[in-house]
């Protein structure tokens, strides 16, 4: 794959990863897409902040420790209507962290005490420079965020649902003439 520069980028379906490449004394991104590759000038956390739909990241990151009970680096649904959701290897701040697209992940296998080859949906693999576990428990925090939010999601909307489709007046027994105090037989 030849890798393409861009300006600007936003997470979407396709990214697979987004890794830190360095030139000179400025960091890079190296995007991975499921056919494609990219080279940003921007670092990989400001992609993933440009990237936040329909609020930023301190409130992406805010709510996913709310929801998974955890303190450091934090998974974030970039937008879970469309299935992304990315977790960081490291502390996002750090230079060496790795943004990986959990919905794409099909399996892992330990390389070195100090490594992890990723294996993706779309059979491609790299090895990745994080230990096994350190991966196993990020996919773990990052499950947990999107069963809770996608229960959230399908309460939310099953709540939608019913307030839209209820009747309009809903009467108390009580009020029906049968058991209310116009009731011919009290008369």
């Amino acid at each position: 794959m030849k890798q393409r520069q861009i300006e600007e980028y936003e997470v979407n379906p396709f990214t697979l990863f987004i890794k830190p490449k360095r030139y000179g004394n400025k960091v890079y991104s190296q995007i991975i897409e499921v056919e494609d590759e990219f080279l940003s000038p921007l670092k990989p956390l400001d992609i993933i902040k440009n990237s936040c739909f329909g609020s930023d990241y301190e409130g992406c990151r805010k709510g996913s420790m709310l929801l998974i009970n955890a303190k450091h680096k934090i998974p974030i649904a970039i937008d879970p209507t469309n299935n992304l959701f990315f977790f960081p290897t490291a502390s996002p701040n750090r230079e060496e962290c790795i943004w990986i697209s959990l919905d794409h992940i099909k399996d892992l296998l330990r390389i070195s005490p100090k490594e992890t080859l990723i294996i993706f949906r779309n059979k491609q693999s790299y090895i990745i420079p994080v230990a096994y576990s350190t991966i196993q428990n990020q996919i773990s925090h990052t499950a947990t965020l999107k069963w809770k939010l996608m229960q959230r999601i399908e309460y939310n909307q099953k709540k939608s649902f019913y307030l839209m489709n209820r009747p309009l007046a809903l009467e108390a027994s009580e009020k029906s003439p049968k058991y209310g105090k116009n009731s011919k037989s009290e008369e």
